[in-house]
């Protein structure tokens, strides 16, 4: 079966994802790392290059060639990847497990703030405006996020105590 994870950025995902993987002895994939390899390129030079439309489509594409080609392991996603190209309906359409993983807005900005420079999206916005960005773009993903099929809220949980919940929501399903 495979897993995917969704969430805003900083949620986890990629970390929880790959304790996850190790713990169910199967594979792990970072979206994002996946489209930097297929691409020959970063994620930030995409964007700076191509703009966001051309990189959206081909995260959108590259979601569904993995989706369709790979019927097991973990797969992280990107923080927007959820809100384009129906991407959410195809992967409720597809034989996956989604799972948001959710922070509270506090949390998000503890977490991002030290992140900042490796962050695109958030790099030019000052500390204080962290919160009410967050906040605003939370607010327009949120409607994609909530149709995961799971939520686990990860607020105040370590890396363990989440893959912990994921084992036991696993063990539910089944």
């Amino acid at each position: 079966m495979m897993i995917v994870l969704i969430g805003y950025m900083g949620s986890g995902k990629s970390t929880v994802g790959r304790v996850f993987a190790q713990k169910l002895d199967t594979t792990f994939t970072d979206l994002d790392e996946r489209i930097e390899n297929e691409s020959n390129t970063t994620i930030s030079e995409l964007f700076k290059t191509h703009g966001t439309i051309h990189f959206r489509k081909l995260e959108s594409k590259v979601l569904r060639d993995f989706v369709e080609n790979n019927s097991e392991g973990v797969l992280a996603l990107g923080g927007g990847t959820p809100c384009y190209a129906n991407n959410m309906d195809f992967l409720n359409a597809s034989k996956v497990i989604t799972i948001y993983l959710k922070l509270s807005i506090p949390e998000l900005v503890k977490r991002l703030r030290s992140q900042k420079a490796h962050r695109p999206l958030i790099q030019n916005i000052s500390d204080a405006e962290l919160p009410e960005f967050i906040g605003k773009h939370l607010f327009e993903r949120s409607p994609f996020y909530n149709q995961a099929q799971y939520t686990i809220n990860c607020n105040y949980k370590t890396v363990e105590e989440v893959v912990l919940e994921l084992e036991n929501l696993l063990r539910q399903v089944d």
